[in-house]
């Protein structure tokens, strides 16, 4: 394994181009979002326009653990630079997009660009850096995140309204060919796997059916569709069955996609789960905070993304500070733990601050926004600290495929724990709303409420006020999940230490 020991002028580079992938991978999660009107009045089809987010994430989601086994067994540049240039050309095909299933299509190939995106970059960091020192760096990259999910909404108002939907995505045509050109020129001297390699066609076929299938399912329920459906009830079906026999035949094939082994180690799976409920809370707040804000307060979508900052601006914030101090302790589980234990009172505190109130709302989103921090790059470095070598790569990519699971199931399910509420309660005629893919803005919630007036529409508000009150009490229930996950973790120390300096 390499490491800084290298020159710091290649270690700023290669940070660099990751960083850029990474953000790229990020924004395109939020920055179509805004754009949605548009494109169904482009295309007149309102059919599949949720999934022109949903097809995005499932495909990344499901491409994550593949990437991670091939970057092991072929080596991550030659991976890193194949999803940068499908990445790019996938957006290009959705800039020229005639049809709204051309588009669909298009960000699913684009969803599988970026899902070699993510995962490598993270495992690139596993290769180059000493345990003790990736928690700042893999912190740099929790940072991409939070920018992206501030400046997509920007970004794509923005280009929607002045130039096109189009340029969403042929934006990133400079920025993709940019990071290709980086990362081309900066990533060499990696290590190049000597083993001869293997691939698990039967396990990757049965792994993307089953993750498919759940994901597709779960974004269906998101999305107020009933969980006894046939439909549904046939995803999930298939899904059961699929991974099941995924798992059995892992355990026997010669050189598995998801080595069983990874899950009988403990500190491993715990890290995976304390990711899973962090994702589950961060993604799910993003989604249901700039709704909540809207409409109660009757704010519009500026003023909403405005609202949102302070919880952006607190991932980046705790991320940094526990990259430095995992450095210098070498342990992460105290940081892990903090954040774990900070998530459900924070998430408490804005349950019982009404988003008028702006300056206590900030700072319980900001503190909700650090407590994610504090446990993103931790989880994953205490994966790879956990880890031999030569699994790195596909650890790497277990943790952000819990990761990305922890979003979806956390939009899906307090998605639809809301529309149940609304619909036990007064406010049942505003409840045919659809908002569990994520960035959907709940246009119809929002004009099923100014269609009412005075004294009616204030009391609405009110009765809004205390159904999101009571979902994110819920909310704060069950993060003490991810809680429990860092408590039983063990406190291990971190493997190595390099200079101090990037």
């Amino acid at each position: 394994m390499t490491s800084l020991n290298q020159p710091k002028p290649a270690i700023r580079g290669v940070l660099f181009a990751l960083m850029m992938a990474v953000f790229l991978s990020a924004l395109d999660q939020t920055i179509v979002a805004v754009s949605m009107p548009a494109i169904s009045a482009q295309f007149n089809d309102f059919d599949l326009l949720a999934w022109v987010i949903s097809a995005y994430m499932v495909a990344m989601t499901v491409a994550v653990p593949i990437y991670g086994k091939l970057g092991d067994l072929y080596g991550r540049r030659r991976l890193m630079l194949f999803g940068l240039g499908m990445f790019t050309l996938a957006s290009l095909f959705c800039g020229v997009a005639q049809s709204m299933e051309q588009l669909v299509l298009a960000r699913v190939l684009q969803g599988i660009g970026a899902g070699g995106m993510v995962s490598v970059s993270q495992a690139i960091i596993g290769d180059i850096i000493p345990p003790r020192e990736r928690g700042r760096y893999q912190g740099y990259f929790s940072g991409m995140y939070a920018l992206a999910s501030v400046a997509g909404p920007v970004l794509g108002g923005f280009m929607t309204q002045y130039l096109s939907w189009r340029w969403v995505f042929l934006i990133n045509l400079p920025l993709g060919i940019g990071a290709l050109w980086i990362a081309h020129r900066r990533l060499v001297g990696l290590p190049i796997p000597q083993r001869k390699p293997i691939i698990d066609y039967l396990g990757t076929l049965l792994m993307s059916i089953g993750l498919s299938a759940l994901l597709l399912g779960i974004t269906e329920i998101g999305q107020g569709r009933d969980w006894r459906d046939s439909q549904v009830l046939m995803l999930l079906g298939i899904a059961l069955l699929a991974l099941i026999t995924f798992v059995g035949y892992e355990h026997r094939t010669q050189e598995p996609l998801l080595p069983m082994h990874l899950f009988a180690n403990r500190n491993a799976v715990l890290c995976w789960c304390t990711m899973f409920f962090t994702s589950f809370q961060a993604i799910s707040l993003i989604v249901l905070l700039p709704l909540r804000f809207q409409t109660v307060t009757g704010g519009g979508a500026d003023s909403a993304a405005l609202h949102l900052m302070p919880l952006a601006i607190g991932m980046p914030i705790g991320a940094y500070f526990a990259g430095r101090r995992t450095s210098m302790t070498g342990r992460y589980k105290p940081m892990i733990l903090i954040g774990a234990l900070l998530m459900p009172l924070a998430i408490l505190g804005m349950a019982y601050t009404p988003p008028q109130a702006a300056l206590l709302s900030s700072v319980f989103m900001l503190l909700t926004g650090f407590a994610s921090g504090l446990q993103f790059p931790t989880s994953l470095v205490g994966t790879q600290n956990s880890v031999a070598q030569q699994d790195m790569g596909v650890a790497t990519s277990t943790t952000n495929l819990f990761r990305s699971l922890g979003g979806a199931v956390g939009v899906a399910l307090m998605s639809a724990l809301l529309l149940a509420m609304l619909q036990r309660s007064g406010l049942a005629q505003l409840s045919g709303t659809s908002m569990g893919a994520e960035g959907s803005s709940g246009n119809v919630l929002m004009d099923g409420l100014n269609a009412a007036s005075g004294p009616a529409q204030q009391h609405l508000r009110g009765e809004l006020l205390l159904t999101f009150r009571h979902l994110l009490m819920v909310s704060a229930g069950i993060s003490l999940l991810g809680l429990a996950a860092a408590l039983a973790m063990p406190d291990n120390l971190l493997r190595g230490r390099g200079d101090k300096d990037v």
